[in-house]
């Protein structure tokens, strides 16, 4: 049931996001948008809710501005379900539930950057096997600006939005959780099991990066970073490959990442997917316990891919 707002409660803002937001299958629903799941059979199956219960929680969400519906086809019209900026902007929300669940509820409370091959994390990492990577998914990558004259000698930079799957014959996604450049690590980061090694991934990758091009083979890295540090740290260490900024945590939603909190801030935690161009994750490497050997695994991988 959607309880309505107390009048004591009209002025506190976690009471009127609690009225949008605090069901159980609102929650869920927004999830399921999330992972790409926009139509209403895709919900029914996916959430095994009743309709009536699925059409007056969608009804609800539309009209608090957290999903628009939107035509898919004509003849007779059909809709489905998208979110809003003010929908998106509940990711970090799901992500940061999802986070304290692993920690506290699913694990020992234990602070990792890793987890445990039979763990529910794994198990959820490696359900996205043969599963879609939704379309659009874009992320921010702050990149070079060509010279506009050739007497320009500073060409600069620009934020663009970049499809997390590039079109190659299959794109190495990496997530790892953070770089030391430019800004440092939050203390006690060597304490953190799994949290370094991310200069080492980005630069094998970096020395590799010509065996994945020649088969067309795209790698995209992605963290928690923001553009501007990102391209810092490409520009140090001269990354030939994109790396895109989940900022505000719209991959991590979308696949349900798992992620681990450190210095104030959710991270990462290191995994590789091979993508084909159709946007199919074709495999998975979760947890990364050897970095060298996980990126020869996702070279095979990719290269297996016709």
């Amino acid at each position: 049931m959607i309880r309505e707002l107390r009048s004591q409660d009209a002025d506190c803002s976690i009471a009127q996001a609690a009225a949008v937001m605090g069901d159980w299958w609102s929650l869920l629903i927004v999830r399921e948008v999330t992972r790409g799941h926009r139509r209403f059979d895709d919900l029914l199956g996916e959430l095994g809710i009743s309709r009536k219960v699925l059409t007056e929680r969608l009804k609800h969400l539309v009209e608090h501005g957290v999903l628009t519906r939107e035509p898919y086809q004509s003849g007779p019209v059909r809709y489905e379900y998208v979110l809003t900026d003010a929908g998106w902007a509940l990711a970090p929300m799901l992500i940061t539930m999802q986070d304290w669940a692993d920690r506290w509820l699913l694990g020992d409370g234990t602070l990792t950057g890793v987890a445990a091959p039979r763990s529910p994390e794994a198990a959820r990492v490696h359900a996205l096997l043969g599963t879609h990577i939704p379309d659009p998914l874009r992320l921010p990558a702050l990149i070079s600006r060509p010279p506009l004259t050739t007497d320009q000698t500073d060409p600069g930079e620009r934020t663009a939005s970049l499809d997390v799957v590039a079109d190659a014959r299959a794109t190495v996604l990496f997530a790892y959780p953070s770089t030391g450049l430019p800004a440092p690590l939050p203390p006690g980061w060597d304490q953190v099991p799994g949290a370094v090694g991310c200069t080492l991934e980005n630069r094998i990758f970096r020395d590799r990066h010509p065996e994945f091009a020649a088969h067309d083979i795209a790698i995209h890295g992605v963290s928690t970073q923001r553009p501007d540090e990102q391209a810092a740290f490409a520009a140090a260490e001269d990354i030939p490959f994109p790396l895109l900024s989940d900022m505000d945590l719209r991959l991590a939603a979308a696949l349900r990442l798992p992620t681990f909190r450190a210095g104030q801030a959710l991270r990462l935690k290191r995994l590789i997917l091979v993508v084909d161009r159709l946007r199919v994750i074709r495999h998975v490497i979760f947890p990364v316990l050897d970095i060298p050997a996980a990126i020869t695994e996702a070279l095979t991988a990719a290269e297996a891919i016709s």
